[in-house]
């Protein structure tokens, strides 16, 4: 995209509404001057007021533009007017995970150890610059037209080096110190891989509880049972055990992800989870 000192809607053809979200919607469109195809976060300054969200939003703008890695949402610039803010994104044409997940029922090995593979170098680089993302979930995963994972909305994540205190994510992904409220750290997200991993192999989180405390429990209890059906391989079972693991400094570093067999035996090194020809296909349906 040509860089520019001011943006504005009128610099942009919006197609159609693509998502939503808290304050605001997600809209597909194309820079007019260039024809780059974008998604357009529109945030509403009224919700921000309303919420009192806007140092939330000046932190997750800071934190996500300067952040570029090939598995990580770009944000490319933003804006606002008297009634709006506008993040202009990287689109991820096949969507949310989460979507694509609830369409397959659940993965197999090979898909599973792709996408805890681009998950494991991306927070390994988030970590390196000190940037903890702490809402790791389906939800917030995209998938780009060449079938590669995408981190998005650091809507939660903090930049720190010490020790954190907010309670902040979903339920079925916190950390046992967060449920605890105790001090946390990156390896929070070290958790999320774990109970992600297995829910892309069984197809639900593994701490689901019809009742949220009996969640939380389970959670702090490290409750962790692998059901006999679906067949999952005992390599993939071991990388989760040693994952979710309650004490935080004891889980498996990233690094050490990479280097676990299961990973080495499945997961593809060009990080894409769809067959070339379906690439193919989907660029001239576009």
């Amino acid at each position: 995209m040509p860089t520019s000192e001011v943006w504005s809607l009128s610099d942009f053809e919006i197609s159609k509404y693509i998502a939503e979200g808290r304050f605001g919607k997600v809209y597909l469109a194309r820079e007019k001057q260039s024809g780059y195809v974008v998604a357009l976060k529109v945030i509403f300054k009224a919700k921000l007021k309303k919420h009192r969200f806007h140092a939330h939003l000046r932190r997750e703008i800071e934190i996500q533009q300067s952040l570029d890695h090939p598995n990580v949402l770009r944000l490319f610039t933003w804006f606002h007017d008297e009634e709006r803010v506008v993040l202009v994104l990287e689109y991820a044409a096949r969507g949310e995970l989460y979507k694509v997940l609830r369409a397959a029922g659940r993965f197999t090995e090979r898909t599973s150890a792709t996408y805890v593979a681009s998950l494991a170098g991306a927070l390994a680089y988030c970590h390196k610059k000190q940037v903890i993302h702490r809402d790791i979930k389906p939800e917030n995963l995209l998938i780009d037209i060449e079938g590669r994972l995408k981190i998005a909305d650091f809507g939660w994540a903090a930049r720190s080096n010490a020790k954190r205190h907010t309670l902040c994510g979903t339920i079925d992904y916190l950390a046992p110190e967060m449920v605890e409220k105790k001090a946390h750290d990156h390896a929070v997200d070290n958790w999320t891989l774990g109970i992600l991993c297995y829910e892309f192999l069984y197809g639900s989180p593994p701490f689901e509880a019809d009742e949220q405390d009996d969640t939380l429990r389970r959670i702090v209890r490290v409750d962790l049972a692998f059901p006999s059906s679906p067949c999952v391989s005992s390599e993939a079972k071991d990388l989760i055990s040693k994952l979710l693991v309650k004490d935080s400094s004891k889980r498996l570093c990233l690094e050490d992800i990479m280097k676990h067999p299961w990973i080495k035996k499945n997961a593809d090194p060009s990080g894409s989870c769809i067959k070339q020809k379906d690439v193919t296909r989907s660029k001239v349906k576009r």
